[in-house]
């Protein structure tokens, strides 16, 4: 209890986008959940783990959750750039707003594609 305290009180301002929900990149693939809790774990109380899809574009990510927001900064402090299987770790406060923003534009991208892709195929009929 004490520590909580003393972390707290040196910590008090903490920047606005600090969460403990971290976005982990940069993942071996074959880095496993037990792996991920020995590494986070050494900074305080993990909450849960979320490994990425191995076959999927979300392979070699994570979510990290832990139980005190101070325990995530510790983490986000000493893990980033730290060396996990010859990758360099990039961890990052989750931030809903700019996943969003990614899954939006995402989406768009691929209205486009559907799109130039009618095109093409009218412009091909009238041509013959």
């Amino acid at each position: 209890m004490g520590d909580y305290v003393s972390r707290r009180s040196s910590n008090s301002r903490l920047p606005p986008e600090v969460n403990r929900i971290l976005y982990v990149r940069n993942l071996p693939f074959k880095i496993t959940a037990e792996e991920l809790y020995a590494i986070f774990g050494k900074y305080g109380a993990v909450y849960q783990i979320r490994l990425g899809d191995r076959n999927k574009d979300t392979r070699g990510t994570a979510f990290v959750v832990y139980e005190d927001i101070y325990d995530a900064k510790a983490a986000v402090d000493h893990l980033s750039g730290f060396n996990v299987g010859g990758r360099y770790l990039v961890v990052l406060y989750y931030q809903p707003a700019k996943f969003q923003r990614r899954a939006e534009a995402e989406e768009k991208q691929k209205e486009l594609e559907e799109l130039r892709k009618r095109i093409n195929a009218n412009k091909s009929k009238m041509s013959k």
